[in-house]
């Protein structure tokens, strides 16, 4: 990874009114509860893709109100900064209210209490090792909660959550904090020296231009990707109506022989805001993303010629990104060493001067980290856990999302699950069960709360926020301030709308069967350290390293290893189709048509997302609204 010289500063020039932040602030409950209802009432799942289409929904309510103030009020009009900053906040609160994280963690905690039965013997197996600050394990005092037809708004029911919602909102709180310091420290080497694309912000700054909603091209994408969704729309709603595609079409029936037998699942479908978003992906990382994807087939299809599937595992993916994923962070902080260096020496000397630009002083980055993780790491000791485990589970949890951000940064993906690669899951295989012991292994079902999958996860919001306001030439300090307070607010504005909606319609019980039946085999059937896994680790950390050395000496060459991280991963297969057509596109428009053209229609591939995430959210909160499932665009 070449270093890059840094980009002029410029002196910011776009206020953020303090306004706008109670503004922003006071959206999020209304937000957040749009977020979990979705859930509730399985209309499309908002936090599972890169781009969330409700903060995009939200944005464009905005635009369309402030295009009203700027005609009658301008003096009460939003800057481009404010209106970014608003998005920024909506971001934040949704990451924390979604999919990988609340919504785990909300039905984790209550349901290992009201599973539990005679058969299964979850309380007389592990429910010693929960503190009831963390979980609830009676069951009969669950009952109305998921029974639905009452109030939260009761004392016996606010006595029996206020430990849980302190506990939770707290530690979520220390560990946003701790990531948003990361992110001060890395700032300014992935925005002003190495000058990072970040492609997914691309859509949120253009809106918020002065002439972006008069482009023909955007409306015709507009046009066209919302007409698709309103008349699948109306095809859910009428099945005789006709419908425009929306299905998956399997490869897998087409090959039924061995070896070719072996690729497994392998989707077709086209989403058009797929097509939308990887337009701006740089074209070398567009190829990867999809490259690598048919490359694991091919793994796939080898172990079944040379007899390796017989392997539990193999070819073991999970376990193959994250070495690639500790080689990718190794590989990126090298490449910052010298930011790095002058960022320990400014917080050793302690200068507590904040530069123009930087959201916060580095040594209070610093000192935030250190305390944060030092935290993090005692918090889960009091619970019960292990000391030496704890830090090894934000060890890996903090390289886990610190990749990711920089994927994000750099590669601009549509999803990022790394399903399966949370510590909960890499530890039991590096150190065996028994070593681990089942106070430690019951944890790890709290420990899933929030390292299920990283789809939504919220360090990258807050880098991405840091780089809006650099793009707008606004107050980092500001909106750095605005994400801090939306952090702080979230989680309990998460907690009322899930506890609300549980109480008067019954709680949703996902996931917490498959974590806790995890659990119950992990302690009646503890599995020694599995010697394939950590092979395969090694080889991702150094196949991370190899790729990018060939990088170095041939300029030309098009792979990177942070493809590989993310291509194996489950959300892969609905998108690598889209990603692969998208790549042809631009492939061609840059060849025949040279770079203007590629500007010129840029703005059509943005219409494709907006009207995708237009048309796909009023579906959405018409089924909220009518609490019934409607028309979803994905999932």
């Amino acid at each position: 990874m070449q270093q890059h010289s840094p980009a002029p500063s410029t002196s910011p020039r776009q206020k953020i009114r303090w306004r706008i932040i109670w503004l922003g602030l006071a959206l999020i409950p209304f937000n957040n509860y749009w977020v979990f209802a979705s859930l509730r009432w399985d209309q499309g799942f908002p936090t599972t893709m890169s781009l969330f289409f409700n903060a995009i929904f939200a944005l464009v309510i905005l635009i369309a109100l402030n295009t009203i103030l700027h005609r009658f009020a301008p003096r009460a009009a939003l800057t481009q900064g404010e209106l970014l900053t608003l998005y920024a906040m909506l971001s934040i609160a949704s990451a924390i209210c979604g999919h990988d994280l609340f919504e785990v963690i909300i039905t984790n905690i209550a349901t290992v209490g009201w599973l539990a039965t005679e058969e299964n013997e979850w309380s007389t197996l592990f429910h010693r090792y929960l503190p009831d600050w963390l979980a609830l394990t009676d069951k009969n005092r669950l009952t109305v909660y998921f029974t639905g037809e009452s109030s939260l708004y009761l004392r016996p029911h606010l006595e029996m959550w206020w430990k849980p919602v302190l506990a939770w909102s707290g530690f979520i709180i220390v560990l946003l904090f701790t990531t948003f310091c990361i992110n001060v420290m890395l700032r300014r080497q992935w925005i002003e020296i190495e000058r990072l694309s970040y492609p997914i912000i691309e859509l949120p700054y253009q809106m918020t231009t002065t002439r972006f909603f008069r482009s023909k091209p955007l409306w015709v994408g507009i046009i066209l990707a919302g007409g698709i969704d309103v008349v699948n729309g109306l095809h859910f709603l009428l099945p005789n109506f006709p419908g425009l595609g929306g299905e998956f079409y399997d490869l897998r029936p087409l090959f039924t022989t061995k070896p070719w037998n072996a690729i497994g699942w392998t989707p077709i479908v086209f989403f058009p805001f797929v097509i939308g978003m990887a337009y701006f992906i740089p074209l070398d990382l567009s190829f990867t993303f999809w490259f690598f994807y048919i490359f694991w087939k091919f793994e796939m299809i080898f172990g079944s010629i040379a007899g390796l599937q017989r392997i539990p595992g193999f070819p073991f993916i999970f376990d193959q990104s994250f070495g690639v994923c500790v080689g990718v962070l190794c590989m990126t902080l090298w490449s910052a060493r010298d930011h790095l260096r002058d960022v320990l020496r400014q917080a050793w000397h302690g200068s507590r001067r904040t530069k123009p630009n930087e959201p916060m002083s580095y040594r209070s980055a610093v000192l935030g980290l250190i305390c944060g993780f030092l935290f993090l790491a005692g918090f889960w000791w009091v619970a019960g856990m292990s000391f030496w485990v704890a830090v090894l589970v934000f060890a890996i949890h903090l390289t886990t999302v610190t990749v990711i951000t920089r994927v994000r940064a750099e590669l601009g993906p549509p999803i990022h699950d790394l399903r399966a690669m949370g510590p909960d899951v890499l530890l039991p295989k590096m150190f065996g069960m028994r070593r681990l012991g089942g106070q430690n292994l019951t944890l790890f079902s709290l420990i899933f709360c929030f390292n299920r999958a990283y789809r939504g996860n919220t360090m990258p919001h807050q880098l991405e926020g840091l780089k809006l306001a650099e793009r707008s030439r606004s107050s980092s300090r500001r909106i750095a301030v605005a994400m801090l307070l939306a952090m702080v607010l979230s989680p309990f504005a998460a907690f009322w709308g899930a506890l609300h909606l549980g109480y008067e319609s019954g709680a949703i019980e996902v996931w917490s069967g498959s974590v806790f039946n995890r659990t119950q085999n992990w302690l009646t059937n503890p599995m020694p350290v599995n010697i394939p896994s950590l092979i395969a680790m090694v080889f991702g950390f150094l196949f991370a390293f190899g790729l990018t050395l060939v990088r170095l000496r041939f300029f030309w060459w098009p792979l990177y290893p942070i493809g590989y991280a993310i291509s194996g991963t489950w959300a892969v297969n609905f998108f690598w189709f889209s990603v692969f057509i998208s790549y042809f596109i631009k492939l061609a428009i840059l060849r025949f048509g040279g770079v203007r053209t590629f500007r010129r229609v840029a703005p059509f591939f943005l219409g494709l997302i907006l009207g995708e995430f237009w048309v796909g959210s009023v579906w959405g909160l018409l089924g909220i609204f009518l609490e019934k499932p409607m028309y979803r665009f994905i999932w």
